[in-house]
């Protein structure tokens, strides 16, 4: 277990649709308001990461911060983008790089982008694949979910309630997109989009950005911000025959994927298991990725999400707090920076400054983690 690396401060441009604000000005607003959570300057800053996909240079962002001359570089992982940016600045600490540094996500993207535009682009398959409905990301969800569901016993009506939950979280967010609770009815009711899943089971993509300052825990005390420690972070690739979106293999005992394979990775170098997690922020693209992450990252059995969800054990109130903000469904995705929301919500959860939403018990460990397509995980631990 590690306690060496401290988050000091955390912040967050509320995700949705900002039509007249760019994808740097809102980096530039997440990182100011790390900042000020962290009681540091930019002066104090030693290193820093940024990850966006509309987004080709966001490093250019510095001469908006400071002109310090510090090393700042881009990354991108998919939907795993934030999760590895406040990797790669607590190693870029880790080996005396620096004692100070922020990372920070940032996305803009326009309606429809995950189905076409973009998402074309960035696979290489012409505009009019995603224009006629051949949205590849949906496609291999739902292959991936309908073999899950058939496996282990899964129902729509555990889809639903999830989404539902998601909602009424969103609902309570002051910072959510999605503000507004909606029933199992009117979830039903919208319409399919790839068998077993619907309109209102899949996020939306959407702008938005956010930051995390992180420092050597040893001089957290010299700043104004209130610490939450990083016991572990682990980042993995999909292998050979493991059950991940374009790799749902057939074999009776499939390879680990890999969320499980970051999630025993996490555990194991924070030196404790999932019955320690209070609290969890994870990949739900669609409900489905929320059910299956569940026991994915090992904190249920798989099959056991149907008891899981239907008794409430994943609600605010529940046993398993799970993505408290209302997680992808009500806040959209801006790629690059669902990650750090997830570290952003954890933080102040941890904290207990969480607002309305705030879980209404003591919290002392959190998990954060997503997931990037075709398979790629990072799974972090944080603690009080």
């Amino acid at each position: 277990m590690s306690n060496d690396i401290a988050i000091i401060g955390v912040g967050l441009y509320p995700f949705g649709r900002h039509d007249q604000v760019s994808a740097i000005q809102m980096g530039v607003a997440a990182a100011r308001a790390a900042m000020a959570d962290a009681g540091v300057q930019w002066q104090d800053v030693q290193v820093g990461y940024a990850g966006s996909l509309s987004v080709m240079m966001p490093e250019t962002m510095v001469k908006f911060l400071g002109l310090t001359g510090i090393p700042f570089s881009k990354l991108f992982n998919g939907c795993a983008t934030g999760g590895n940016l406040l990797l790669n600045t607590i190693n870029a600490i880790r080996t005396g790089q620096a004692d100070v540094g922020i990372a920070i996500g940032l996305d803009k993207h326009p309606k429809g982008a995950f189905s076409s535009g973009e998402a074309m682009d960035s696979t290489g398959l012409p505009q009019w694949y995603g224009d006629a409905g051949l949205a590849v990301n949906p496609q291999f969800f739902a292959m991936k979910l309908q073999r899950y569901m058939h496996d282990w016993g899964i129902t729509p009506r555990t889809l639903t309630r999830t989404a539902v939950k998601a909602f009424a979280n969103g609902a309570l967010n002051p910072a959510a997109w999605r503000r507004s609770a909606l029933s199992a009815e009117e979830i039903e009711a919208s319409r399919i989009v790839c068998h077993p899943l619907r309109k209102y089971h899949f996020c939306s993509p959407s702008d938005g950005a956010a930051a995390a300052v992180v420092c050597r825990a040893d001089i957290a005390h010299r700043f104004g911000g209130t610490p939450i420690y990083v016991r572990a972070g682990e980042f993995r690739t999909r292998r050979g025959g493991s059950f991940d979106v374009q790799n749902t293999s057939f074999a009776l005992r499939p390879t680990p994927g890999a969320t499980e394979a970051a999630a025993h990775a996490a555990f194991e170098a924070a030196g404790i298991g999932p019955r320690d997690i209070d609290i969890v922020q994870l990949q739900d693209t669609e409900a489905g990725h929320e059910v299956m992450h569940l026991a994915e990252l090992g904190l249920c059995q798989h099959g056991e999400q149907e008891a899981l969800v239907h008794d409430g054990a994943t609600e605010r109130t529940g046993r398993l707090p799970t993505n408290t903000d209302g997680g992808l469904l009500a806040n959209g995705e801006p790629i690059g920076a669902s990650g750090l929301r997830q570290v952003y919500e954890i933080c102040r959860q941890l904290r207990g400054v969480a607002g309305p939403h705030q879980v209404p018990r003591a919290l002392k460990t959190g998990m954060t983690h997503v997931y990037g397509f075709p398979g790629s995980s990072c799974v972090t631990i944080l603690s009080r």
